[in-house]
């Protein structure tokens, strides 16, 4: 099994999108059986909560299952557990290599590093704006997907 881990600071937002969105890509393409999917935060502020009703609402326009979705904190073991850490911002990769001790690790990814935009992914919970956030986390579990399949033969 494949083993790919989201992240971002409250696990509220983006990662339990990214999460949501690319369980739905894996799904769709048959994968369910080779790759499984969580997300984490880097913080603690919301361990045990559902996700944003942004991010909750912003899944259900697409029609993407939020079952499931609960936040939890990153942990240093997961380092171990997981084949693709997916940060979605420099912030969120540079608590990523301090929790895990695993700094600049190439299985610690910045989603849209992966992408044509090669930027942070905004915090809607900031910004407010879960659109732009859907269209970017998107944009990078496409591509995410393609790495995979093509890395793991799939």
């Amino acid at each position: 099994m494949i083993n790919v881990l989201f992240v971002c600071l409250g696990n509220i937002c983006r990662s339990p999108m990214a999460e949501a969105l690319f369980r739905n890509l894996v799904k769709k393409a048959n994968l369910t059986n080779k790759i499984a999917v969580d997300s984490a935060a880097t913080s603690s502020w919301q361990i045990g909560f559902p996700p944003h009703e942004g991010t909750l609402d912003i899944l259900k326009k697409y029609n993407i299952s939020s079952n499931g979705l609960v936040g939890r904190r990153l942990k240093k073991e997961d380092f171990w557990k997981f084949d693709y850490i997916i940060g979605m911002d420099e912030s969120n990769i540079k608590n990523i290599y301090r929790i895990t001790g695993k700094p600049k690790h190439p299985k610690i990814i910045r989603l849209l590093d992966l992408t044509k935009y090669r930027k942070d992914v905004p915090d809607p919970f900031y910004t407010g704006d879960f659109d732009e956030t859907y269209r970017l986390v998107s944009a990078g579990c496409q591509v995410l997907l393609k790495k995979i399949r093509s890395e793991q033969n799939l």
